[in-house]
């Protein structure tokens, strides 16, 4: 282990390479305290060993540059470093202060001594003020206000540091309450920008939820009320029992640890737990397994994190409606008022009325989270008496959950018109929820490890019903006002928010989630004695939730015989109405840049499409010829009313099938024909763009005579050109032209809403299908940071569609540039025809499905050539390429 013997005095700094021995010196500390670190072991001692070693280094120059000037000004440390934390690269705040009578004099000595701190490698955040000044800037500030009460004298005149001490103190400026009030609305704002929760699978371990600036806010209010130098000293005021402080000790090393580690793995103040260092950490921690695959290692160091600052989180709310209860509302502002024989309200806060209460009546515990919806003007629950619903978590028993009346609680809660939101937070915080539903504990803090799930498991449950609460609420009808309709057609809102409850609670289990979890729900449901009707609904719901989803996504859901099976599966318009709003509730809890104008479009479009079916009868559902009759005859007066011929029409349509009219809107028919029908020859290949369609996507579309590479060189096109795809329609006519269209939206999932980008897009497009080439310009589509860290394993499965009679070829893989371009390539090589693609890329989750046939318009159904397409494909997508980053999808 490296040691310092060299010491810091005068004779260092009249040294002619002075410079570079104390930054030597300064290297020599970090590489000591990097030798030190454990992760396993406290780091309090290396924070503070750092900052008393910078103190050294800044008394030494202070001496140095300040001369003469040393004893008549004063240097002291704020913030983190007054507290002596110190982190590898935490900032180093100071302020100089300056004595009233200022002269221009040091001024000099004082720009000397910055500039060799800052030589040196420091980089101070540094302030040069009078004490008139620094109280000034604390009155206009709270934050400032807040980085001068950690201050701490480094070297100077002693007596400048005591006078800005009298100066600052609460009878003079910033009064305990209005300090207070003023940290409780920064860390609202602060809450706000983390969505209100700690569970992020990229948390920042200082300034989210539950982070250390949590603990930094409960150390500055009581610092403020009490002049208090360490959260010790909240035990001896009796807002901490003995064993809460230690849990509070112990997570504030939890985080301290992972910050140092963090910094350490960084090599800079890096306080985001970002997927690139979350493996490394792990294992730093202990948490390292052999199959790295299934990133158990990752999720139970994160769970790990997770489990801590929840801790942190809850003991944040107690202590400050402690301090609020005490000394800003006073024990006295308001007289205790009856609730019931259980519980009384003080100043808007439920408290029991004895500490025995929950031992006399353990469904008291469930009971107060009731009271507090049924009564909005309830602020919340008094901390003493959260403390003691904490305590009380063991009378939860299985005694407890088998009890009837506590079951009908329960239910009630789910049945309320307001507050079922907050107050199933509040349960899962408290611990009731995963008391009351073991297997819901088993997803407490379980990180899902993927680039789509952006919360922990139960954060996202509870999302999920957040979001079908506001389907219910008019003052958010203007997000989803087709979701608002359809729920004023629930009758039991509850078997809604009980499905969205379970419909994930099998994660991290063996087998399906979804049939696992129908298993869970089915039993809650009989448990609490809902009818053989509502447990059904909400089992299937369990069950089936993806399916909407993955209908709409990788199904043609233009093709009647699809959905007319999607409606069998469904079988009634009431499971209909369920299963829609919960899918469009779990796609934005999963990560609200997920949900776009495509997929709300798409799911539209199913919903109203299987309606439609169920609403006629699934024993004469609407035939092929139906439907290509209604799209031919809507299109057709649509063309009319726009000017356009009869003859001309059917010279268009001349020489394309049935299948065209079936798998084509007819405001998307209207709109090709016009095209068709005004070109010639010479303005082949014709490319087409309209910004918005029906589905809330832009769609390109491409008229030419057909030949192989058309597929290869669209898709490439538009990837290099930074759009999404999401469905691509292949279309030949009899005489062997293309009918290609593409739908579209912009990488960052938004429509394509300026004209120039439009122009863009078609003359590339058409420039590189009449050269048959892509240049090799700078791709522009990019994958996110995150993606490489989810590496997919890429599977090719052959499926048969009997209805078409073709093959589905769906692959699963890493998205990247120049995916379909190369698929494309691949199904010129083997032969294969290409009728439509659906593609769905979730995260960094390519799930693409191909219908294909051979040249002959035959399925593939040789399993020899199956498998000799399969290991075209995933050679191809694993091939490593020293130009990969070049290629275009």
């Amino acid at each position: 282990m490296t040691t310092l013997h060299k010491p810091i005095n005068a004779a260092l700094f009249t040294a002619p390479d002075s410079l570079q021995q104390i930054k030597q010196l300064l290297k020599q500390k970090d590489t000591e305290l990097r030798e030190k670190f454990d992760p396993q072991s406290s780091v309090s001692g290396l924070i503070k060993e750092k900052s008393d070693f910078i103190d050294l280094i800044l008394t030494g120059c202070w001496q140095y540059f300040l001369g003469k000037y040393a004893h008549h000004l004063c240097l002291i440390a704020v913030g983190g470093y007054g507290r002596r934390e110190l982190f590898p690269y935490s900032d180093i705040d100071i302020v100089v202060i300056l004595p009233a009578e200022d002269t221009d004099s040091h001024h000099q000595a004082l720009a000397n001594f910055f500039t060799f701190l800052w030589d040196i490698g420091l980089k101070p955040g540094q302030s040069v003020r009078t004490i008139t000044q620094c109280v000034d800037a604390a009155v206009s500030d709270q934050t400032i206000m807040t980085s001068l009460m950690e201050n701490r004298l480094i070297t100077g005149d002693s007596s400048l540091h005591e006078a800005l001490l009298t100066q600052i103190t609460p009878d003079k400026i910033w009064p305990s309450s209005e300090f207070f009030a003023a940290k409780m609305e920064e860390q609202r704002l602060r809450y706000a920008k983390f969505h209100d929760t700690a569970y992020n699978l990229e948390p920042n371990i200082k300034e989210g939820p539950g982070g250390l600036r949590d603990r930094q806010v409960i150390s500055w209010v009581f610092k403020r009320h009490y002049n208090a130098s360490s959260i010790r000293e909240l035990t001896h005021y009796g807002f901490l029992p003995e064993s809460e402080y230690m849990e509070l000790v112990a997570a504030l090393e939890v985080l301290w640890r992972i910050r140092y580690a963090l910094h350490l793995l960084t090599h800079r103040a890096e306080d985001r737990l970002i997927f690139d260092y979350q493996r490394d950490l792990a294992q730093q921690f202990g948490f390292s397994t052999d199959d790295q695959q299934r990133n158990e290692d990752v999720e139970q160091f994160m769970q790990f994190y997770f489990k801590t600052v929840q801790g942190l989180e809850r003991l944040n709310e107690m202590l400050l409606q402690l301090f609020n209860e005490r000394f800003v509302c006073g024990e006295s502002a308001g007289a205790a008022t009856p609730i019931n024989d259980k519980f009384i309200a003080i100043n808007g806060y439920i408290e029991v009325v004895d500490e025995t209460v929950f031992e006399r009546h353990p469904l008291a515990l469930l009971e107060i989270f009731l009271l507090l919806e049924q009564y909005p003007s309830f602020k919340g629950v008094r901390a003493t008496t959260i403390r003691l619903i904490r305590k009380s978590l063991h009378l939860i028993n299985d005694d407890f959950r088998q009890d009837k009346a506590a079951n009908r609680l329960f239910i009630e809660a789910f049945r309320q018109p307001r507050g079922i939101t907050d107050q199933l937070r509040r349960m899962n915080r408290y611990g009731v929820l995963a008391a009351y539903i073991p297997c819901f504990a088993n997803i407490v803090a379980r990180m899902q490890y993927d680039l789509f799930h952006i919360y922990t498991v139960d954060e996202h449950t509870l999302f999920v019903i957040r979001n079908l609460r506001r389907f219910a609420l008019d003052k958010h009808s203007d997000e989803l006002p087709f979701c608002n309709t359809i729920f004023l057609q629930i009758a039991k809102p509850e078997l809604l928010y009980l499905a969205g409850l379970f419909h994930d609670i099998a994660k991290g289990r063996k087998g399906d989630h979804s049939a696992v979890g129908e298993e869970l729900a089915r039993t809650f449901c009989s448990q609490h004695e809902l009818s053989s009707h509502d447990t059904n609904l909400v089992a299937w719901l369990v069950r089936n939730h993806l399916i909407m989803s993955m209908t709409a996504q990788r199904k043609d859901i233009s093709d009647p015989e699809i959905i007319h099976q999607f409606a069998q599966t469904i079988g009634s318009i009431e499971y209909l109405n369920h299963l829609y709003l919960l899918t469009v509730a779990d796609i934005r809890a999963t990560n609200p840049e997920l949900w776009n104008a495509w997929k709300d479009a798409l799911l539209k479009e199913l919903y109203s499409a299987t309606h439609n079916a169920l609403r006629i009868g699934l024993q004469s559902p609407l035939t092929t010829t139906d439907r290509v009759s209604e799209n031919k005859k809507e299109a057709e007066q649509e063309l009319i009313k726009l000017g356009i011929s009869q003859a001309d029409i059917a010279n268009a349509w001349q020489h394309v099938s049935d299948d065209y009219f079936l798998r084509y809107s007819a405001d998307e028919i209207a709109w090709h024909t016009i095209a068709i029908a005004s070109s010639s020859e010479t303005d082949l290949p014709l490319v087409l763009l309209r910004p918005q369609t029906q589905r809330g996507s832009a769609e390109v579309f491409v008229y030419t005579q057909n030949e192989e590479a058309i597929f290869s060189l669209s898709t490439a096109t538009l990837d290099q050109l930074g759009l999404t795809i999401l469905d691509a329609r292949i279309m030949t006519t009899l005489d062997n032209y293309v009918l290609n269209s593409f739908l579209v939206l912009e990488q960052s999932g938004e429509a394509i809403n300026e004209l120039f980008r439009e122009i863009h897009i078609c003359t590339a497009l058409r420039n590189n299908l009449r050269y048959h080439q892509v240049k090799e310009h700078k791709n522009i589509h990019r994958q996110s940071r995150q993606a490489q860290h989810f590496p997919i394993p890429t599977s090719v499965e052959f499926l048969t569609d009997p209805l078409n009679n073709q093959t589905i070829m769906e692959l699963v893989t890493t998205d990247h540039a120049g995916l379909l371009s190369k698929i494309g390539r691949i199904f010129i090589k083997q032969g294969i025809s290409l009728h439509s693609a659906k593609i769905s890329t979730i995260g960094s989750r390519a799930e693409d499905m191909f219908y294909i046939t051979d040249t002959q318009l035959q399925p593939i159904t040789d399993t020899a050539k199956q498998r000799q397409i399969r290991e075209e494909i995933l050679k191809a997508l694993t091939a490593k390429k020293s130009a990969n980053h070049k290629s275009m999808r």
